[in-house]
């Protein structure tokens, strides 16, 4: 076999000092600066309408799939649709919004788990923007995607039919950043409908630029709830689906799950009930609604048997699409579990393991690098390689997940627009080199 060829070697890269594609100096998306578009507005004195989102069918379903009826929807800003609109009403909160007539909850539920998260949700809505004095009918929100953290600009006309959104939608009348926010995300993808179907991971991604771990309930030997638990506390963004019914519909069966949807995890604790503990799990519906009602639900009696200092810490009666229910039903129902946080620390028992993260970038070109895989002997060694020099784990960190490497696989889409890209199947194997 020939000699390998190693692409990068952690040991021989030196610092970039470019520091486009940061939070910092994010990448302009389609070439539009923000600022200056602003500026612009006030000079010649109007409001900010966006061309390259233009406020027609191409940027709401180019592909006529969603059933809408276009000539019925007029575009508004939300100064034409209430009478004192507002960014953020009372601070940012889960319960803030409700998905509307787009089948986006992969993403709604993203954004619940990224409510939690201030100094995250910051990063994605900057700071400082406004119906206020300084308005010009402008946005912008901030995406990490492959690899580079992209600004969005967008103008504020949202879709309407008889005066209402279409889409997400505020449960207090004049508050807009959920349907801001999810216009500038519908911009990314392409279009409104590029928007339907899709993993939370995907959002998850886009919202932290963080390290994500997936696990299937049924098939996983990690203590998930504890792990959820450490997570939770390593402030991580936490998503979860639901089994497929029959069809791809959103069938919710009696017991209130909805079946091919996804939820955020929006909190886990641990509660006494006739002295033996249990493990609780909370969860969120993007709907704003439709409830489990099994048990440890809202009105299950189970409750009852718990002190009233932890009903009060936890229980709610509200029909706000939140929940709680055992660790033991919510791997019956639950499929999957996508885990996001900025750090993989949360993996280890110990508080005291930290982990570090390198990146890197390559390309499967026919002829030169695209070797297959180990069924083609002669070509799977010009392959992207890449060698890594692995330390020996501290006992003390080889709690729940033993493996001190983690391998995040990611592919950049081609395609403008995100109904159009093709997800190939990709691999890694895993070589040792013994010195």
């Amino acid at each position: 076999m020939p000699p390998s060829r190693v692409n990068r070697i952690p040991g021989d890269e030196q610092p970039t000092r470019d520091k486009t594609g940061t939070l910092d100096v994010p990448l302009k998306f389609l070439d539009q600066d923000y600022q200056e578009l602003k500026r612009s507005c006030f000079t010649n004195n109007r409001r900010y309408v966006d061309e390259k989102f233009p406020l027609d069918s191409s940027s709401i379903d180019p592909k006529k799939k969603l059933g809408l009826d276009m000539k019925q929807i007029k575009w508004l800003r939300p100064s034409k649709i209430v009478a004192d609109p507002q960014l953020i009403v009372k601070g940012v909160s889960r319960f803030d919004y409700s998905q509307g007539s787009l089948g986006n909850c992969w993403f709604l539920a993203s954004v619940g788990a990224l409510t939690f998260q201030k100094d995250v949700m910051d990063q994605v809505m900057p700071v400082g923007q406004s119906f206020g004095e300084d308005y010009a009918g402008i946005f912008h929100f901030r995406f990490w995607r492959f690899g580079k953290w992209i600004d969005v600009v967008i103008d504020d006309k949202l879709p309407t039919i008889d005066g209402k959104l279409i889409f997400v939608h505020s449960k207090t009348s004049n508050e807009f950043w959920p349907a801001l926010l999810e216009k500038a995300y519908a911009k990314v993808c392409g279009s409104y409908a590029d928007m339907k179907s899709g993993l939370a991971s995907e959002a998850l991604l886009d919202f932290t630029g963080g390290i994500h771990v997936h696990f299937e309930t049924a098939k996983t030997s990690v203590d998930l709830w504890s792990l959820m638990n450490r997570a939770a506390k390593a402030n991580a963004l936490v998503a979860c689906s639901t089994f497929l019914g029959k069809t791809s519909a959103n069938t919710v069966l009696p017991n209130g799950i909805v079946q091919g949807h996804a939820y955020t995890v929006t909190g886990v604790y641990k509660v006494t009930s006739q002295e033996k503990p249990v493990q609780l799990v909370r969860v969120l519906n993007p709907w704003g609604e439709q409830e489990w009602t099994g048990d440890w639900s809202d009105k299950s009696s189970l409750w009852d048997k718990v002190s009233k200092e932890e009903q009060s810490r936890c229980r709610s009666l509200a029909n706000d699409g939140e929940f709680w229910m055992s660790m033991e039903d919510f791997t019956k129902y639950f499929e999957d579990i996508d885990i996001c946080c900025l750090s993989p620390d949360f993996l280890d028992s110990s508080s005291e393991c930290k982990w570090t993260s390198t990146c890197y970038k390559d390309s499967w070109v026919d002829g030169t690098t695209a070797g297959g895989c180990l069924n083609n002997k002669d070509s799977f060694w010009t392959n992207p390689q890449f060698r890594m020099r692995i330390e020996e784990l501290d006992k003390e960190c080889s709690g729940q997940c033993p493996e001190n490497i983690l391998v995040s696989l990611m592919q950049k889409h081609e395609k403008r627009n995100r109904s159009e890209v093709s997800n190939y199947s990709i691999g890694f194997d895993v070589f040792a080199i013994l010195l």
